[in-house]
């Protein structure tokens, strides 16, 4: 697998010819538009094929995948354009391997909203070891709030994905709650309940495991929440069921602020089977333009969590989005828009804004004047800055990654990502 990076006059026929590769193929494993254009600066992900198969009159695609003894999974994720659907045509080729090796097997993990289309959610599903339906929240009164969580769970078992439930202090108006993770981590019998609920609810739909994300928890509660992952742990143990800790991204022991304080990774590491690193949201909608998730800052909170949680236990938390700033920049008033890595790259084409790389930062951004004269900078990951991360994983020995999140369509994050590792089963 190579990157390309879109130079001035490049056409996607020029770039496929010069790496031997088919123009439709990489336009579709690239999600490039039809028509082909190309933003100066943007990434193209060169994977060569190893080996087609042309499929025969009344062949399905699970005969195929046990022909060549894939899976129907790994067949999914070679060709991203089926979409996780096994509707297939005589006469259609089909990738089923790639040349090159990887650089190792990882465990994955992503969120997704029960808003999800049911077509991008099938086309992601084969390129995750579980998926995390967001979320379960509490209650004024400590009870868990509901989530329309069916259409996930079942492509999920239809995809062969596994499928954890998500827990947070979400409420109803969509906000982390301080009270309610204080009043559930503190008040024993309306812990009990709640816990009583989750176990309720995990066997009831098939979960194969939790993920807990109380965040802005007072710093008294530290303690408290720890012991609350380790009650959840004993009871999901004897089950065979993990509990994952969702954690800010700290960089020493003591990092100040609501946000940090009551996250103790020695703590939780020893408390939950798994913890997630939620290792982005530097740039972020209210702060100033920066990339979400600069590669310095999350190599220094990974060497502070490498130092206080086994490494085997960990998920690197993966940003799949961007941001766009109006300039100048005003603290209080200034809002960015989120959007799609893919939107992100439309956007420079659209401008003819030329993609700018930062080698520190290790991330994608330029900067444009929209119809009204505003000037915007924009921040992104590409297929150069996620693969930076990724490649922490194998560095640092790490269990896998954790994507945030699923819900914006991205073909080229998916083609890097099968061409960097061998994807395992929840």
């Amino acid at each position: 697998m190579e990157i390309h990076v879109v130079r001035p006059g490049e056409t996607l026929y020029a770039i496929a010819g010069r790496y031997g590769v088919e123009p439709g193929l990489l336009a579709e494993q690239n999600g490039v538009a039809e028509d082909g254009a190309l933003a100066v600066g943007q990434t193209l992900v060169i994977e060569r094929v190893e080996t087609f198969h042309v499929v025969q009159p009344g062949q399905t695609l699970d005969a195929i995948a046990r022909a060549y003894g894939v899976s129907l999974r790994a067949l999914y994720r070679s060709n991203y354009r089926l979409g996780g659907q096994p509707l297939i045509r005589p006469g259609e080729r089909l990738v089923i391997a790639y040349e090159g090796e990887k650089l190792g097997s990882a465990y994955t993990n992503g969120y997704a909203y029960p808003f999800i289309s049911r077509e991008l959610l099938s086309a992601q599903l084969p390129y995750m070891s579980d998926v995390t339906p967001f979320t379960y929240g509490i209650t004024a009164q400590g009870s868990l709030l509901d989530l329309r969580d069916g259409v996930i769970l079942e492509e999920a078992a239809r995809l062969g994905t596994g499928a954890l439930m998500h827990l947070s202090t979400l409420t109803e108006e969509d906000t982390f709650s301080s009270q309610r993770a204080a009043d559930a981590l503190t008040d024993r019998p309306r812990q009990q309940t709640l816990i009583d609920q989750v176990m309720e609810t995990i066997s009831a739909k098939g979960y194969r495991g939790l993920d807990v994300d109380f965040e802005y928890i007072p710093a008294a509660q530290r303690e408290d929440y720890a012991a609350f992952i380790r009650a959840l742990r004993l009871r999901l143990a004897p089950m065979g069921l993990p509990v994952m800790a969702a954690l800010a991204p700290k960089t020493y022991a003591g990092q100040p602020g609501l946000l940090y304080e009551a996250h103790d990774y020695a703590l939780l590491g020893a408390a939950a089977d798994y913890v997630l690193l939620m290792t982005y949201e530097w740039g972020y909608t209210y702060g100033p333009p920066m990339a979400v998730a600069p590669l310095p800052n999350v190599r220094r909170v990974l060497d502070y969590a490498v130092t206080v949680i086994p490494r085997e236990k960990i998920y690197l938390g993966i940003p799949y989005y961007g941001y766009d700033w109006p300039l100048p920049f005003r603290q209080g008033e200034t809002r960015a828009r989120s959007i799609s890595n893919q939107t992100a790259v439309a956007l420079a084409l659209e401008e003819r804004a030329e993609i700018q790389y930062d080698e520190t930062a290790q991330s994608p951004w330029f900067r444009y004047t929209a119809g009204d004269g505003a000037v915007h900078e924009v921040w992104f990951e590409d297929a150069r800055s996620l693969s930076a991360k990724l490649g922490l994983i194998r560095e640092y020995g790490l269990h896998g990654a954790g994507y945030w999140n699923l819900m914006r369509p991205y073909p080229q994050g998916w083609t890097l990502l099968n061409g960097l590792y061998d994807i395992l089963d929840g």
